[in-house]
C-alpha cells in the first residue's frame, strides 16, 4: 500500500474559554490525516494498492452514528479503536438526531412504537466535546450536526449558530437528517413537507457557503407504493442542486426490498445525471441483504457504479450502542463493503479507498492508485 503525505494541516490546539471552546490556527477541516500502511517496498514502482493481497473492505466510513437512540453508547476511544483495528481511517461522526426520551428503558426505537423519537441537539454537543477531549492522531474525524428537524426548518440556523459558538470550525457535515424515514412514523417522526422544503434557503445557503455535504435519509416508498415519496427527493435536488447532497442507502430501505433492480438503477442513474452535486451512500446492510446479494444482481449494481465511479460513497451505518461490540461493527464493515470486491480499479479506488470521500469534504488528500496486474 502506497503511504500518503500528511496534509500539513495538524490537529489544532484547542483552548477552554469558560463554555467556549476557541480552535487556534486555520478552519478545522479533521482531526487528523491518513496514513497508508507501507507494503514493504518504497520503489516508485510499488507505490499502488496491491487487490490481490489487501483487504476489499473499505478504509473510510461515511456513515457511523457514534452515538446510539437511547441507553449507553460505545464509549468513544473504544469506537475510535474498532476503526483503527479494523483498517478504516476516515470516518464521520454522526450522532443521532431524533432521540428517545431520556426515561425511556429502550435503546432502539422499533421496540417502543409509540414512543416519541424526536430531534435533538443532545448528541452533537456529547461528540463534540468527545473530539475535543480525544483528539485522536491516526483516524481522520469529521464532526457531522445531525440535530436538523428538516420539518421545521425555521430552527435550524440558530442551531448551527449555536454550534459555531461553541465549537468554531469544528463541524464539517450535516446529517444524517430525515426527510421521510417511515421506520420512524410510529414514533411521531414528521416528514417534510414541499412546503417546508421551499423554506431550506436559509440553511442551505451556509452549506454551500462552507462546502458542508448534507445526508439526506429520504425513502423512496414502500413495497405496496415503491416511489411514494420520490418527490421530496427531487424536489430538494431541483430547488438546490448546487448543494453537495448525499442520498443516505440510495433510498433503500426495510420497508422497499421487493423493487425490481433495474428499475431502482434505472432511478439512481436519472437522479445522477440531472444533478451532479449528488453522491449516493452505499451504507447499511439492507443493501447487501435485500439487493446486492441476489443472484446476478450485484454484478447490475457494479456495472452502475463503475458506470459512476466518482458518485457515490462507503459507511456501515453501524450505531454504536452498548449492547454491541467490535465483532458487530467488523461484521457490518465486511457486509456493507462485498459489493468491493466486483468494481472496478477506479471505482474500488474512489469508493473503498476513498476518493470520494475526500473530495466531498475538500481534504487533500489522495487515495493511492491500483496495481496494474
Amino acid at each position: 500500500m502506497v503511504r500518503t503525505r500528511a496534509t500539513g494541516e495538524g490537529v489544532p490546539h484547542v483552548h477552554q474559554v469558560g463554555r467556549k471552546l476557541v480552535v487556534a490556527g486555520t478552519a478545522w477541516t479533521a482531526v487528523a490525516v491518513m496514513l497508508w500502511p507501507s507494503a514493504g517496498s518504497a520503489a516508485a514502482e510499488e507505490q499502488c494498492f496491491d487487490r490481490r493481497k489487501e483487504p476489499y473492505t473499505s478504509v473510510v466510513d461515511g456513515h457511523l452514528h457514534f452515538r446510539p437512540f437511547g441507553g449507553e453508547a460505545i464509549p468513544f476511544k473504544e469506537m475510535v479503536g474498532y476503526l483503527k483495528e479494523s483498517g478504516v481511517r476516515h470516518a464521520s461522526v454522526f450522532g443521532i438526531g431524533q432521540m428517545l426520551p431520556v426515561d425511556s428503558s429502550c435503546t432502539y426505537y422499533l421496540d417502543c412504537p409509540g414512543t416519541p423519537v424526536l430531534p435533538s441537539m443532545k448528541n452533537d454537543f456529547v461528540n463534540a466535546e468527545n473530539v475535543v477531549e480525544s483528539q485522536p492522531k491516526d483516524v481522520g474525524l469529521a464532526l457531522s450536526m445531525t440535530f436538523p428537524d428538516l420539518a421545521h426548518p425555521e430552527t435550524i440556523p440558530e442551531g448551527i449558530r449555536l454550534l459555531d459558538t461553541e465549537f468554531p470550525g469544528m463541524f464539517r457535515w450535516m446529517g444524517e437528517v430525515n426527510l421521510i424515514k417511515q421506520a420512524i412514523l410510529p414514533n411521531h417522526h414528521e416528514p417534510a413537507e414541499i412546503d417546508d422544503i421551499q423554506q431550506w434557503s436559509p440553511f442551505m445557503r451556509e452549506l454551500r457557503t462552507r462546502g458542508i455535504p448534507l445526508t439526506i435519509h429520504a425513502d423512496l416508498g414502500n413495497n405496496q407504493r415503491p416511489t411514494q415519496y420520490l418527490n421530496l427527493m427531487e424536489e430538494v435536488l431541483r430547488r438546490y442542486p448546487d448543494n453537495k447532497v448525499v442520498w443516505a442507502h440510495m433510498g433503500l430501505s426495510k420497508e422497499l426490498t421487493t423493487l425490481r433492480p433495474d428499475r431502482h438503477i434505472q432511478i439512481m442513474k436519472g437522479f445522477l445525471d440531472r444533478y451532479p452535486k449528488l453522491t449516493l451512500d452505499l451504507s447499511w446492510r439492507v443493501l447487501e441483504d435485500a439487493y446486492f446479494a441476489q443472484p446476478g444482481v450485484r454484478m447490475q449494481y457494479a456495472a452502475f457504479l463503475d458506470a459512476y465511479p466518482t458518485r457515490a460513497i462507503p459507511g456501515t451505518d453501524f450505531v454504536a450502542s452498548r449492547n454491541k461490540d467490535f465483532k458487530v461493527y467488523k461484521e457490518e464493515l465486511e457486509v456493507t463493503s462485498r459489493i468491493n470486491k466486483v468494481l472496478s480499479d477506479q471505482a474500488f479506488r474512489d469508493i473503498a479507498l476513498g476518493q470520494n470521500y475526500f473530495n466531498l469534504l475538500d481534504l487533500k488528500e489522495t487515495a493511492p492508485q491500483i496495481c496494474k496486474t
